[in-house]
């Protein structure tokens, strides 16, 4: 049995366990806050959210990054997973991504496996977590490591290289019409700060280009958007890892603007794939006079996605749970 927690900001978390899962032949069961999709056939543990406005010492004086004093919703997310664990008696927990979640796992005695992310990770909470896990996960390949990391950490880090619910996946046909010079902007569901005044400028500035807005509102967003992605001349999108891991399983063009997230996790990667050349980056919202040279550099850039995704991320991320769940003691198996 593998128990799998999943962070419910946003979806991304959430589509990578699943991807993982699929090819996992030991029991995977989800311990999460978010609704347990209709097709999943694991186990399934919900949990309260612990979210506060006004929480007490939150981080125990800088040394976790989420421990509210006196909140229940707080104290019973962790008995809850304490309970599971001491019943289930996982032979592994992955943490995907909660510093004390992981922490928690390992003071029960079950090896762990964190969610490596990318940015400013040298933090007592991120120390803590990626000291103790039995293996560090990283959905980015390899040949783009992330800077700056301890020589321990990178000895019991699998790379992976990019994870999305589209790799394998066959590519729509494209019907007897041409393609269509078409620009699709995906915000995702964990947040944003575009508004909706900088993509009417975007629009009017490119009259010869027709734009499609996936997420940021109910009205836009749509549970597949693989023939959306497919058929695009231009993806414009966030620095998320599931953002960029569908972009490229895609082999989409790509326009990537980091948003402000903790520890600089999105600029992080902005600056990796700048570095291999796979998508064009903007470090904020760009001017309207400045789209349409953009638009053509990222519709004439040579696709080189192959490189972050090969398409096999979920199953050598697999392969890696497998083995440490089946390794009595534990163990990197990297």
């Amino acid at each position: 049995m593998i128990g799998y927690y999943v962070h419910h900001q946003g979806r991304g978390h959430l589509h990578r366990a699943l991807c993982i899962a699929a090819h996992t032949p030991e029991d995977v069961t989800v311990l999460t806050s978010l609704p347990r999709p209709a097709a999943w056939r694991g186990g399934w543990v919900h949990l309260p959210p612990d979210d506060a406005d006004s929480p007490d010492d939150p981080t125990a004086r800088g040394r976790l990054h989420w421990v509210p004093l006196h909140h229940p919703g707080h104290r019973d997310r962790m008995a809850i997973i304490a309970e599971w664990i001491g019943g289930a008696d996982p032979a592994l927990f992955v943490s995907d991504v909660s510093v004390e979640a992981a922490t928690l796992a390992r003071l029960m005695g079950t090896p762990v496996v964190v969610a490596a992310m990318r940015g400013e990770r040298q933090d007592e909470a991120h120390r803590l977590a990626y000291d103790l896990a039995d293996a560090l996960l990283a959905p980015w390949p390899s040949c783009l490591p992330e800077p700056g990391w301890p020589a321990h950490w990178r000895a019991k880090t699998v790379h992976t290289g990019g994870i999305s619910r589209y790799d394998g996946r066959p590519r729509p046909g494209t019907g007897a019409h041409p393609r269509r010079k078409e620009v699709v902007v995906m915000m995702g569901a964990g947040g944003t700060d575009l508004g909706a005044s900088q993509l009417r400028e975007a629009r009017r500035s490119t009259p010869d280009w027709i734009w499609t807005v996936l997420g940021g509102s109910r009205a836009s967003w749509i549970e597949d958007p693989w023939p959306v992605l497919c058929r695009a001349s231009v993806v414009i999108t966030h620095a998320g890892q599931n953002a960029v891991a569908e972009c490229a399983a895609a082999r989409a063009p790509s326009i990537v603007i980091p948003q402000e997230r903790p520890h600089q996790e999105q600029h992080a990667t902005a600056r990796a794939l700048a570095a291999a050349g796979l998508a064009t980056v903007c470090d904020t919202w760009p001017a309207p006079h400045a789209w349409p040279s953009l638009l053509h550099e990222a519709a004439a850039r040579p696709d080189r996605w192959a490189r972050w995704s090969p398409g096999d991320g979920a199953r050598r991320a697999a392969r890696l749970l497998t083995e440490l769940a089946l390794r009595p003691t534990g163990g990197t198996g990297a």
